[in-house]
């Protein structure tokens, strides 16, 4: 039977799959046929292998599809020689596989010149591609492993130059040329010695932009989850539930079949869920996202890692999520540039915002996990915590209320901006140990901006919503709580939850609950 695939590449005798043919079709129609040279940049783990693998079996009657990889290839890229010969070793295999003529592999594979090995690279291309029968791709993936060396940056200048002189009539080269890997060639020179950097000159400038979008729509994962469905007759309603991965993932490839692995092998089965019906459900989900944001998984390390090497991404990063400020994303600011290339953010109408909601828990709890050390408000929410569950249910009244107690005692004092900045921060350090193990949470990147941000709160099923906002008048007011009606209205929820920062003189500190319609709002005032 088949199983979902969060690792490399997918095969689909193995592994339910998306169905990616039309944009397949795309690809074939708008870059290879046309003889278009191109790089395929996506975050880690964005199926950008698993594209090249498909694409190579939709072109084998048409093409020869050479696949080789650069990974583990560092001494390759030490000496001319060592890339000639590496890189003829590679192609000659790929000859192998695809059957091309005898006379053809034996010319190829003939012994190098030392002295100018990349000419005669050169030589060995035009021949090869000159007496095929067929026309030849080159494809390269994991191209930015060896990014970093300055023999990289020849031999994709000598793949430029090829090109240029083929369109001109006078040489032949590979047909298409498909470079995959996560940065982008336009930003190796933030990889290259600075020494080196005057030697960069544009090695990929014939490239054709991509523009197809690998992430995975709602369709199309309702397409892969039908399959799965013919297997095992769930009865999951499959709309919805492609409609509830998509919210959490915004199409991420792996945190798509993440999703899915976790309900079809770890979910399914267990105490809370006993069978794939109760699984392949709304908290079934909830439960598969809660278990991916609190593994350690080389995706959320690397986006941890490229914090950590680019202070001022993550400045930018903190600034859009706990203090709700709008950030205009520009294509020439080297560091959003940066993060936009890993998908770690998304420019949403000319505004930056993170990717998807998964990596937006991973990015809160990361932050706040550096302040959590001996902090106050995490130890006073860990010491009542046992108040706040009833019976396997979580009294969000409780818990507003005692960090309105908290919050009174440790933070009243503190001046305007101050909370004006920190406070949906502080509200969150002290839920998160509250729910953390069982719960999780997830900030509605609609309504969040530097006045207000609805928080939703699943726990063991049931979600709460609770709006924190900072005080600017009533008018203010009287809108947000019409807001929050409309919201609660979208997600079949009854009962809201306010919590207004307050620097009114007159302000009136303490729980209101008002009646809107059939909704009940419960506003704590701090």
């Amino acid at each position: 039977m088949k199983k979902f695939n969060t690792s490399v590449v997918c095969n689909p005798q193995k592994h339910y799959m998306v169905d990616i043919s039309e944009k397949l079709n795309r690809i074939i129609e708008r870059y290879i046929e046309p003889g278009n040279y191109f790089a395929i940049n996506r975050g880690r783990q964005y199926g950008k292998t698993t594209t090249l693998s498909a694409l190579a079996s939709r072109l084998h009657d048409r093409y020869y599809c050479l696949q080789i990889s650069f990974e583990w290839a560092d001494s390759m890229f030490e000496s001319e020689y060592r890339l000639a010969s590496g890189f003829i070793s590679r192609v000659r295999k790929e000859l192998t596989l695809e059957h091309v003529p005898e006379e053809l592999i034996r010319e190829w594979d003939r012994t190098i010149d030392e002295k100018d090995p990349l000419t005669d690279l050169d030589r060995r291309i035009t021949d090869l591609c000159a007496g095929s029968d067929r026309e030849i791709i080159l494809m390269i993936d994991e191209v930015d492993r060896a990014s970093n060396n300055q023999t990289m940056l020849q031999l994709l200048g000598l793949l430029r130059d090829k090109y240029i002189q083929r369109e001109k009539g006078r040489d032949s080269t590979f047909h298409s040329v498909i470079l995959a890997g996560v940065y982008d060639i336009k930003n190796l020179k933030m990889r290259i010695r600075s020494e080196e950097v005057h030697q960069y000159n544009s090695p990929w400038n014939v490239a054709v932009k991509f523009e197809e979008d690998l992430s995975f729509s709602p369709r199309e994962i309702e397409g892969m989850l039908q399959e799965y469905e013919a297997d095992y007759h769930t009865g999951m309603d499959i709309c919805s539930v492609s409609e509830l991965i998509y919210d959490y993932t915004s199409g991420y490839p792996v945190l798509v079949s993440d999703i899915c692995k976790h309900l079809d092998e770890n979910i399914a089965g267990t105490a809370s869920f006993s069978d794939r019906t109760e699984a392949w459900s709304p908290k079934g989900i909830t439960e598969a996202v809660r278990m991916i944001e609190h593994e350690k998984i080389p995706l959320f390390e690397d986006m941890i890692k490229q914090l950590t090497d680019y202070p001022e991404l993550k400045d930018v990063v903190k600034r859009i999520l706990f203090e709700g400020e709008s950030i205009a994303f520009n294509a020439y600011n080297d560091v959003l540039n940066l993060a936009k290339m890993f998908d770690y953010i998304k420019s949403v109408n000319g505004r930056v915002a993170v990717s998807n909601r998964i990596f937006e828990v991973v990015l809160y709890d990361y932050f706040l996990s550096e302040e959590e050390t001996g902090n106050i408000t995490k130890k006073d929410a860990e010491l009542n915590k046992s108040q706040f569950i009833v019976n396997g249910h979580l009294d969000m009244e409780a818990v507003l209320c005692k960090f309105a107690e908290h919050y009174g005692s440790v933070y009243a004092d503190n001046d305007q901006r101050f909370v004006e900045k920190f406070a949906r921060k502080i509200f969150l350090m002290y839920l998160k140990p509250i729910i953390n193990g069982t719960g999780n949470y997830y900030i509605e990147a609609q309504t969040r901006d530097e006045k207000r941000t609805d928080i939703i709160v699943d726990y063991h099923a049931e979600q709460f919503l609770v709006e924190t906002k900072i005080w600017y008048g009533p008018k203010y007011n009287e809108d947000g709580e019409k807001q929050l009606c409309a919201y609660l209205d979208r997600l079949n929820l009854q009962k809201g939850y306010l919590l207004t920062f307050s620097f009114n003189k007159n302000k009136q500190t303490g729980v209101q609950e008002r009646i809107f319609g059939d909704k009940t709002l419960l506003e704590i005032t701090v």
